[in-house]
């Protein structure tokens, strides 16, 4: 005998967490490629990092490295939530929760780490502050909608 439940379709408020599921990698992806690379290229990465620079800052280079690579982590997150989401799997709830909380916090702290590097630069701007509210309703909304609604909970199951 199979205990096990069938998924209903997705549907509901669920078709909204589908399109920020989808979207979110993909506007990650888009970012990470046209933000990183120029300060390869431009000559940004030497005059911030070499000791021998007028514009050296130091713990630059290490900062930019992590930041990329925290950024490529989400984004493979991203679309592990897409496959999680998609196939119906019950842990996505989870997932959510946590690439969300992840996500407040790595730009909040992101934000506070650039303002020790570089002193005078306004970080908590308003792109910064669009980003947190951003991630921070998807902290406080969908991840409470995902873990206790009967419509999430009937439908990833597997």
């Amino acid at each position: 005998m199979n205990d096990k439940k069938e998924p209903i379709n997705i549907g509901g408020w669920l078709f909204l967490v589908a399109i920020g599921v989808v979207l979110s990698p993909i506007r990650q992806l888009f970012f990470l490629g046209t933000t990183y690379p120029p300060l390869f290229t431009d000559g940004s990465w030497e005059a911030l990092t070499l000791p021998s620079s007028e514009s050296y800052i130091p713990y630059f280079g290490v900062f930019l490295i992590s930041e990329i690579l925290i950024n490529i982590a989400m984004i493979i997150g991203g679309f592990y939530l897409i496959y999680l989401f998609f196939n119906k799997k019950s842990n996505l709830p989870k997932w959510y929760f946590g690439l969300a909380l992840f996500s407040t916090l790595f730009i909040v702290l992101d934000a506070y780490v650039v303002s020790l590097l570089v002193s005078g630069v306004e970080v908590f701007d308003s792109e910064t502050m669009e980003e947190i509210a951003r991630s921070f309703a998807s902290l406080i909304i969908w991840s409470p909608y995902l873990i206790y609604s009967q419509r999430s909970k009937d439908t990833f199951v597997k």
